[in-house]
């Protein structure tokens, strides 16, 4: 399986802006569609951004779209979350995911807490 490490989230004000990064090591990142979810305490982990391997499918959830972009650098094996405009209800631990025929493997999270 690949192995993921997100980082960047943190705590920011309503209206804010903070860009997660989630590096890949195992194997070959490229053959990989990539990911973020997140989960709220109480809630359902729930999608929020994917992007095809080559980047140029990416997919969102309604509730962030316009304000999150997915992007991928291949040669660097992260793939990114900008998140822009932040909401209160956008405060979640962001999961990274990478998925394949036969592989679908989670990182350790990272909080994100927006302040209002």
């Amino acid at each position: 399986q690949v192995q993921l490490v997100e980082s960047g989230g943190g705590l920011v004000q309503a209206g804010g802006s903070l860009r997660l990064s989630c590096a890949a090591s195992g194997r070959t990142f490229s053959n990989y569609g990539m990911g973020w979810f997140r989960q709220a305490p109480g809630k359902e982990r729930e999608f929020v951004a994917a992007i095809s391997w080559s980047g140029v499918g990416t997919y969102y959830a309604d509730s962030v779209k316009g304000r999150f972009t997915i992007s991928r650098d291949n040669a660097k094996n992260t793939v990114y979350l900008q998140m822009n405009s932040l909401k209160p209800e956008d405060t979640a631990v962001y999961y990274c995911n990478a998925r394949r025929v036969g592989d679908n493997s989670w990182g350790q999270g990272t909080q994100v807490t927006v302040s209002s």
